[in-house]
């Protein structure tokens, strides 16, 4: 973690890991890696099928890094855990996050934090969010979702079922979008822990 291996060091960590068979979790936390780098990462969870957890939080990944994430999480059937909180991927790169989501059905914990997603991004989340049935952790902390991005995930998550943890703080979603949240908690079995502070919620 937190070194400056940069796009070359990512590009020879991707492709070691298309041939490795034993490496499961791997933490690039703050490397100076930017979409070169992390698109041959991300190439290598096309044919890896050990690796359960990548870490690529505060580097330099792009919306267009999330494409090439997208078409290897379609097919990837190991990666459990992915966090790339701290990137910089807009509304384009989570619509292309949320395709995968709807066809994956291996990932369980998914952090998007300190990113640039607004309304675009989130409504197309939440359309997976319907669908998905494995997803349990997604964090979504200091976006700008606001009122309407955090009521269309309300509605989301009336129908879905497997999500345990939600995290949705610092996104100004206000009173109307707390209130989305407490209404679909009224059917909503399953959820266990949900983070709104920071959140312009109340007088």
């Amino acid at each position: 973690m937190s070194n400056s291996i940069g796009d070359i060091g990512g590009h020879a960590l991707g492709e070691a890991l298309k041939s490795n068979s034993t490496l499961t979790s791997l933490y690039l936390w703050s490397n100076s890696i930017g979409d070169n780098g992390a698109q041959v990462l991300f190439e290598a969870l096309r044919s890896n099928s050990a690796m359960t957890t990548l870490d690529l939080q505060s580097n330099a990944a792009t919306d267009n890094g999330s494409q090439d994430l997208t078409e290897a999480l379609k097919i990837n059937s190991a990666l459990t855990t992915l966090y790339l909180m701290s990137n910089s991927i807009w509304d384009d790169g989570a619509q292309a996050l949320a395709q995968a989501l709807k066809i994956n059905s291996t990932l369980t914990n998914l952090n998007l934090s300190t990113n640039l997603i607004g309304y675009e991004g989130v409504h197309a989340l939440a359309e997976a969010l319907k669908t998905n049935s494995t997803l349990a952790s997604l964090y979504l902390m200091s976006n700008s979702i606001r009122t309407n991005g955090a009521q269309v995930l309300s509605e989301a998550r009336k129908t879905n079922l497997t999500m345990i943890t939600f995290e949705l703080q610092n996104n100004s979603i206000g009173d109307r979008g707390a209130q989305a949240h407490s209404e679909a908690l009224e059917t909503n079995l399953t959820l266990t822990t949900l983070y709104v502070w920071r959140n312009s919620i109340g007088p």
